[in-house]
């Protein structure tokens, strides 16, 4: 049974899985929610019962309705997250591309901010038992410890992680129930109207959206993690987690009411613990701040892998820590996270400020996600009326968290938007300039070069370049080859060979597609390989290859042995030698300023990239790697007139 099968049904294991990897970010927002709703206000009524309205219809409207039980039906193969969204629909509206950057960036933005604040937030609890004690250095190690583990994987540890968040929920429910029983009053502010009264009638009431909003902001991340547990699973398990986290809120708000007419001088989490229970307590917090974190830094990797074969993101180095499926480590987005983590630490160095800058990016993220959901349900059901229903709904209130976190950007508000703008610039230069040199590549039909391949492979005047020539095509139809890809072949240097490979490969919409076709063009001398890759899978092309041309021998299609006498009566195979044309921005171009400008930033990024060799897996020692100029607009040349000497 697969890791899939194993976890899409529900069973204990996969809620206690769900558990330790999805309510990380979600499930340690009781460390600050109701502390940024009171602020510095005097604590009151209407704030604290409006309050903890607000907190639970959001969780019920946004997390409950839209993410588990609407959002999580648009699984692509299991998978789930923006970019598995929009490659459902991207080919019926390949215009949602923008929502989905937008998106992307907002969330890797939040990779940011969720790992400082939640440490900050549970390590500041030990200011309760030593009050001069130094948070920041602290916290910065405990970040960094975080980033050091990456590169082991998550296999080993992510086993505990679920019983620790078990432990941590559990904590949440029971703390929040003993505190209930002393205000069981409390239980009214589920009624809406304490929602309504505190946002209209509240001096400023509708600005505390912007810290409500930080109850939910792990939501985007729990249909990010959908192929990890699987629907059942995730829907089961929150039922547990909601209960739990509002048992908590209502706790706190019971606790803030015996404060009433005061101004709240420490954190409501911390103060329904008894002071016996304390120091275990913020262990316990720490513990699962750090998971949250763990949580939001894998997700990163994933987004980040998947927006590369989307074409959004420079191919940087992916590295497979263990065989468990999921498991990835991207080294340069390890280190871009950890330094944009320890800046804002070192930049807010409090948690309550960190809280300004929270909950900006994210509501951009869930605005994107609603336009690419709404299309889905069209696609799905063809009813413009649950369609409208589901924007009327879900835009206003996500605009509304969206206005009221604005009063936070002169507070701090700025530094993720300012991130997420700059990710998403990254983006669009890459996705642009992919589509400048794709619709100005010069593909030639190869059938009109197969007599002239078949003779230069027999002609021996010609010295042998390889065996077997194996060259990298992005031209997606069989029949045609990118007219450098001759060029290199014939002119260059004319490279004689026994058989000519052409192999491409195409990243398909499903996450875990793994098919190939094989096309000979001249039998016995030019050859076609097609590869269809999900955009989850490694592309590993060396090896690929090698059990491609292995299933050919062992079924008689090709014959690898080499072609000269005193080798082939030995039975010697033919060595294969790989050849990558890498593009360069040729000094013959007269480009609008834009689209020079484009290219310029797209060819600096590309030196942080990997080379294309790399990115196929390919084995450098049998890779020549061609630069080819990119001229994508001549300049024009004034006319030269000859003069007589």
């Amino acid at each position: 049974m697969s890791n899939l099968s194993k976890t899409s049904a529900v069973s204990t294991a996969g809620v206690l899985i769900s558990l330790g990897i999805i309510y990380g970010d979600i499930g340690t927002s009781p460390l600050y929610v109701m502390k940024a709703i009171l602020g510095s206000a005097s604590i009151t009524e209407t704030l604290v019962y409006g309050g903890i309205s607000c907190v639970f219809w959001t969780l019920t409207l946004q997390t409950t309705i839209k993410y588990v039980l609407l959002t999580l039906q648009a699984d692509n193969n299991g998978e789930g997250g923006i970019f598995s969204l929009y490659t459902l629909i991207r080919r019926r509206a390949p215009w949602l591309i923008v929502p989905a950057m937008v998106g992307g960036a907002a969330l890797l933005a939040d990779g940011m901010i969720t790992p400082p604040i939640s440490v900050s937030s549970a390590v500041e609890g030990l200011r309760i038992i030593q009050p001069d004690i130094p948070t920041v250095p602290i916290v910065i190690g405990i970040i960094t410890i975080i980033f050091l583990l990456q590169s082991f994987g998550t296999e080993i540890v992510g086993k505990a992680f679920g019983p620790i968040m078990l432990l941590w929920f559990t904590m949440l429910g029971v703390l929040g129930g003993l505190s209930l029983a002393e205000h069981p009053e409390i239980l009214r502010a589920i009624n809406p109207y304490y929602a309504y009264n505190l946002l209209i009638n509240y001096p400023g009431g509708f600005w505390v959206l912007g810290a409500v909003f930080l109850c939910t902001t792990g939501a985007e991340a729990l249909y990010s993690d959908l192929g990890h547990c699987g629907r059942p699973n995730i829907r089961l398990s929150w039922g547990f987690v909601k209960i739990c986290l509002l048992l908590n809120y209502l706790g706190q708000g019971a606790w803030l009411m015996t404060k009433e007419g005061s101004v709240l001088r420490e954190n409501p989490f911390y103060g329904i613990m008894p002071s016996w229970f304390l120091l275990f307590g913020i262990a316990i917090a720490t513990i699962a701040a750090i998971i949250a974190s763990q949580a939001l830094i894998t997700g990163s990797f994933t987004l980040i892998s998947e927006a590369i074969r989307l074409n959004l993101w420079p191919r940087v180095k992916l590295v497979y820590p263990t065989l468990q499926k999921g498991q990835l480590f991207v080294p340069s987005v390890n280190r871009l996270l950890w330094a944009g983590c320890i800046g804002i630490v070192l930049y807010f160095r409090e948690s309550a400020n960190m809280e300004a800058a929270y909950g900006m990016a994210i509501t951009m993220a869930m605005l994107s996600t609603t336009i690419l959901m709404s299309y889905y349900l069209y696609t799905r059901f063809k009813s413009l009326a649950i369609v409208t229903l589901f924007l009327a709904v879900y835009i206003s209130i996500e605009l509304a968290f969206m206005v009221a976190n604005l009063s936070k950007f002169p507070h701090g508000g700025w530094v993720t938007i300012m991130i997420g703008g700059l990710l998403l610039t990254v983006m669009y230069i890459w996705i642009k300039a992919f589509y400048i040199k794709r619709n100005l590549t010069e593909y030639v039909r190869l059938k009109n070069y197969l007599p002239a391949l078949k003779e230069l492979s027999d002609d021996d005047t010609i010295p042998k370049y390889s065996t077997h020539l194996v060259f990298m095509t992005s031209a997606p139809k069989p029949k045609d080859v990118e007219s450098k890809v001759i060029y290199s072949i014939f002119q260059k240097r004319p490279k004689r060979a026994d058989i000519y490979w052409f192999v491409h490969v195409e990243t398909t919409d499903k996450p875990f597609t793994s098919e190939y076709k094989v096309k000979q063009l001249e039998p016995g001398h030019v050859i076609r390989i097609d590869f269809k890759l999900g955009f989850r899978v490694e592309q590993r092309i060396n090896l690929f290859f090698r059990k491609v041309v292995e299933e050919l021998v062992a079924n008689g299609e090709v014959d690898i042995t080499s072609r000269y006498d005193s080798l082939s009566k030995q039975n010697r195979i033919g060595d294969f030698r790989f050849v990558v044309l890498e593009k360069f921005l040729s000094y013959e171009n007269d480009l609008p300023f834009k689209n020079r400008l484009i290219m310029e930033w797209y060819f600096n990024i590309k030196k942080f990239a990997i080379s294309e060799s790399r990115w196929f897996g390919l084995d450098t020692s049998s890779v020549k790697v061609e630069q080819v100029p990119l001229v994508i607009s001549p300049a024009k040349l004034p006319e030269l007139k000859r003069v007589m000497a």
